[in-house]
């Protein structure tokens, strides 16, 4: 599985990786560019069937979050990154608690946004997978709105629009990798120094799921972002980026 991917920012700086979340593209973290450009060579890229990724195919089982995390690390493969930080929101995010369990010497700091060690239950996953195989990713734009953001967030449409052109399939397969996902007995496993990001208003994952991580991961610090639901790093930029620019400097250098 090679998925689209871009890097920007000087290319002797350190990497860090961004994740996207389920219905967005590599572009969701484009608030965030021009601060962590200044001093990272930055790594973004996208879920299959997601902007310029193909959906997942060649698989003989349903697609996992560490699937995923094992395409992530074949890219810092493929382009000699032998550590980098990471920073994901909701699958991404899922995907970089993985990537600091599956491989925690590749994985020097990590920053979970918006995302949880459990996403509701398999059910409902499998539930909005068949829809989507069956309808497609557009019936689920106004409901969307409502858990990515705030009433009255005034760039609301421009990330929906990343959902409402997402390859049906590759959004089901990646429902289906969240309906397994469970890695809540393992967060003290977890090395990397980490940040845990919530958004205050968020309803699919609330700051209790937040809570979560940053409780169980050691010594994880916990950010809770006012006026933002689950796209926080896009909703309130101006306090997401201070606290992952922040973060990466000190754990990057202390690391």
């Amino acid at each position: 599985m090679i998925l689209n991917h871009r890097f920007d920012g000087p290319p002797d700086a350190p990497v860090v990786v961004l994740g996207p979340s389920l219905g967005t593209t590599l572009g969701l973290w484009e608030p965030q560019l021009p601060a962590l450009t200044a001093a990272w060579r930055v790594l973004r890229y996208d879920l299959p069937g997601h902007g310029g990724s193909p959906a997942a195919s060649g698989l003989t089982r349903d697609l996992t979050v560490d699937d995923l995390a094992g395409a992530v690390l074949a890219l810092l493969d493929r382009h000699g990154v032998q550590a980098a930080a990471y920073a994901g929101v909701s699958l991404g995010g899922a995907v970089g608690t993985a990537l600091a369990l599956r491989a925690p010497d590749r994985i020097a700091s990590l920053i979970l946004c918006c995302t949880s060690a459990r996403f509701g239950t398999a059910e409902s996953w499998r539930e909005r997978a068949a829809l989507v195989r069956a309808e497609g990713t557009k019936p689920l734009a106004e409901a969307t709105r409502g858990r990515w953001f705030t009433p009255g967030f005034p760039d609301a449409e421009r990330y929906l629009d990343m959902l409402r052109g997402v390859d049906p399939e590759g959004y089901a397969a990646c429902c289906d990798a969240l309906a397994v996902f469970d890695v809540r007995d393992r967060l003290g496993e977890i090395r990397a120094p980490a940040l845990v990001i919530a958004g205050a208003d968020d309803p699919a994952t609330p700051p209790s799921h937040a809570e979560v991580l940053a409780g169980g991961i050691p010594e994880a610090a916990l950010l809770v972002v006012p006026g933002a639901a689950h796209l926080a790093t896009a909703e309130r930029p101006d306090v997401a980026t201070a606290a992952i620019t922040k973060h990466l400097t000190i754990r990057w250098r202390t690391a």
